[in-house]
């Protein structure tokens, strides 16, 4: 990497922003707040990204190509050296951070159960594009991972699904005291199990709704989408954002029609530049119907 290169998709409080980072300048975020403009053109070819622990950046050492469409820009050797110190992947157990299991809503019936850091205050919940979601307990990590586990065996709640299911069901779901009754009655359940580590804090139910985070009533007010941008090299993408879900960045193009944007797609493209009112040249197609969730970003 020599220049500015978009490292995908940042929650925060504030709402999402586009991470760009640049070798010697650092790091920038652009706010994707509704009514601004998106536009630009995808170069060559899409390069693996490396590796990224904090601040550290490990290059790809081949300097490998990635699927245009893949959901993370690593190579095969990037993603395992990635991997091989990861929470994900039970390869932290020293990690002396604190750490939230969580219950997250989606759909109707479909709510998982997952942890994060809790200094990272709920920011991976709209990572994952959690329509609402309610704490569970805290505690130390590999105490946070039994009870992920627990819940799995005695509830059979799920700690992944695919993410196309997630995608469908944004678009008309039930309001959030349906949500919120959901989720306090399986935290119920949750807390009466005696198979719960002694180490793990129980915490209250207080479901959090993000409707309004998302822009769930604009997405019901836009058009529906068409479909999802897919990238390929010397392609335009150009519209003004509509709503931001997950890793889902809604753009109002030509003619008003929406269409999607997956930022997972970005990351490893060099992007330049495009006239905001430039034709979009990216083809458009069906979102998929089934697709694995990706490792989670703890």
């Amino acid at each position: 990497m020599t220049g500015w290169c978009c490292d995908g998709l940042r929650w925060s409080a504030g709402g999402a922003g586009l991470v760009w980072r640049h070798p010697g300048h650092g790091e920038r975020v652009s706010p994707l707040s509704p009514g601004r403009p998106v536009a630009f053109r995808t170069g060559a070819r899409r390069g693996c990204t490396g590796v990224r622990r904090g601040a550290r950046h490990t290059p790809c050492p081949t300097d490998a190509e990635v699927p245009a469409a893949a959901v993370a820009a690593r190579c095969p050797e990037c993603a395992r050296l990635d991997r091989s110190y990861s929470v994900a992947a039970d390869t932290r157990a020293d990690d002396p951070r604190p750490y939230d299991v969580y219950l997250a809503w989606f759909a109707p019936g479909l709510i998982k159960v997952g942890i994060t850091a809790t200094e990272r205050e709920g920011a991976r919940l709209r990572e994952q594009g959690a329509l609402s979601f309610t704490l569970l307990g805290r505690g130390p990590l590999m105490a946070a991972r039994r009870a992920e586990a627990v819940l799995g065996t005695a509830l059979g709640v799920p700690d992944r699904f695919p993410y196309a299911a997630r995608r469908a069901a944004r678009h008309d779901p039930p309001g959030p005291s349906e949500r919120a009754a959901e989720l306090l009655a399986l935290h119920a359940r949750a807390c009466a199990l005696r198979t719960l580590p002694e180490s793990l804090t129980p915490l209250p139910a207080e479901p959090v709704h993000h409707d309004a985070v998302f822009g769930l009533d604009r997405l019901r007010e836009a058009a529906p989408a068409a479909g999802v941008l897919r990238l390929a090299p010397g392609r335009t993408v150009a519209g003004t954002v509509v709503a931001v879900a997950g890793p889902d960045v809604y753009l109002a193009g030509a003619g008003g029609r929406t269409v999607l944007l997956d930022v997972r797609q970005l990351p490893g493209w060099p992007l330049s530049a495009a006239d905001p009112t430039a034709a979009t040249t990216a083809e458009v197609v069906p979102p998929p119907t089934a697709e694995p969730e990706t490792a989670a970003l703890f």
